[in-house]
């Protein structure tokens, strides 16, 4: 029997009609808010639509959207809604694709983002008599900060650990008995690769429960690191233009991440045309912001491709869930006019006995061609095995790619511990064609 913890009954358990009206309450006052905030003012009266036009939730859909490159055109503090003396706390993306995107936080902001994470990290079983071993990077990334404070709302010991350094990683988890790992789930992977490379057993680590973000990942993968940690893995979602994690978070069910809607409004559209969809539809999820107060976003696009779910959990909490992101619709690859996300490929090479949990696309063109091939570490049996057996494990793995994704996939096998290792998100994807 599955015991249930739940961080804020109130908020996490009302009933769909007083969610709503919680939450149109709320849209309001934002709208009312953001409209002071010129590139907002410009891009709401451009459209023709402001504050006084909303009288349900489905008229959200009458205003514009907001994406990255607002952000960036108004850096670093354009999109801020409140003076700077108000700010107490700034992080910013890591710029890796052009200017960094700058969200700032007022005091009552840090207060409510400890406890969306105590919300979430409750709903994955973590307490006060948890030690939290943080091994996501501190510094202007939001994740470290996010989980810090919200493992400390709720009473747990933190040990700050950051990125890196994998070995210093694997002796403080030993001596210091951690109970709960915060990382990405493809080095949770690492550690444990490591740990069976010094010769023990990583299920012999005091870990219980697993808190794993920041990249996509499947449900094989999920039963590849519960199985070789000895833990309960969970999925939260947040993205630092909307807070930083605790927009989303798994209960005890794994039925799909909760979002916090007493906090954000969220949609699901057509990518292609800006669409609202209806429940259960996949697609692109587009959050609002309903209580912010350093920088509210309206309907802003995340990219990232899942679908929602209505049902009341099992878990008591009547929050709508988010099925885990399968993808992003700005990094989706389209090769020979077939969209392929890399969490597709993941879940087939997870089925197949003796490839290894790690794996990298390389997508190419050859004239006016689009290739794809998957190098996927293999066990040094299937690797050093005869020329003919090899043979056929290759057909077998092509095929069931080929039936998953809808195209051929050359796979090309190698040994353990040839595709390079990263201590924070895995590179999955190496596109030629854009270089």
């Amino acid at each position: 029997m599955i015991e249930h913890r739940i961080w804020d009954p109130l908020h996490e358990s009302l009933e769909r009609p007083d969610i709503e009206r919680l939450q149109l309450e709320r849209l309001k006052n934002i709208l009312r808010r953001v409209s002071q905030v010129p590139c907002y003012r410009d891009k709401f009266k451009e459209a023709g639509v402001g504050p006084d036009d909303v009288h349900s939730l489905q008229d959200i859909a009458k205003f514009p959207f907001t994406i990255k490159d607002d952000l960036r055109l108004n850096y670093p503090y354009g999109m801020f809604a409140v003076p700077m003396k108000d700010v107490v706390r700034i992080h910013s993306s890591s710029g890796t694709t052009g200017k960094p995107t700058v969200v700032g936080y007022s005091r009552k902001d840090l207060n409510d983002w400890s406890g969306l994470v105590a919300r979430f990290m409750t709903a994955a079983g973590v307490t006060s008599e948890d030690i939290v071993h943080i091994a996501f990077g501190y510094g202007l990334f939001t994740g470290a900060f996010g989980l810090h404070y919200g493992a400390e709302k709720i009473g747990a010991a933190v040990i700050p650990m950051s990125g890196g350094n994998t070995e210093r990683q694997i002796m403080i988890l030993k001596d210091y008995g951690a109970t709960a790992l915060v990382c990405t789930p493809s080095y949770a992977l690492t550690l444990a690769d490591r740990i069976e490379k010094m010769g023990e057993d990583p299920r012999r680590l005091s870990l219980k429960v697993g808190l794993f973000g920041g990249e996509p990942w499947s449900e094989e993968m999920r039963r590849e690191i519960e199985e070789r940690l000895d833990i309960v893995a969970t999925d939260n979602y947040g993205l630092s233009e909307i807070m930083g994690p605790g927009v989303a978070g798994e209960c005890l069910e794994k039925t799909g991440m909760h979002i916090f809607e007493d906090h954000f409004l969220p949609e699901i559209i057509d990518p292609d045309t800006g669409e609202v969809l209806p429940p259960g539809e996949k697609g692109e999820l587009v959050l609002t912001n309903l209580v912010q107060e350093a920088i509210p976003l309206i309907r802003y696009r995340t990219r990232d491709i899942t679908r929602l779910h209505y049902e009341k959990c099992r878990c008591g909490r009547t929050l709508v869930r988010m099925d885990k992101t399968m993808g992003r619709s700005d990094d989706m690859l389209i090769i020979k006019g077939v969209n392929v996300f890399p969490t597709q490929i993941e879940e087939v090479l997870f089925q197949v006995e003796g490839c290894e949990p790690h794996y990298q696309l390389i997508v190419d063109r050859v004239g006016s061609t689009d290739t794809l091939e998957v190098q996927v570490e293999v066990n040094e049996h299937i690797f050093f095995d005869e020329m003919r057996k090899q043979r056929a494990f290759v057909d077998m793995v092509e095929k069931k790619l080929a039936t998953t994704i809808g195209l051929h996939a050359k796979v090309k096998l190698v040994e353990p511990s040839a595709i390079t290792r990263h201590e924070g998100k895995a590179q999955r994807v190496i596109d030629k064609r854009s270089l």
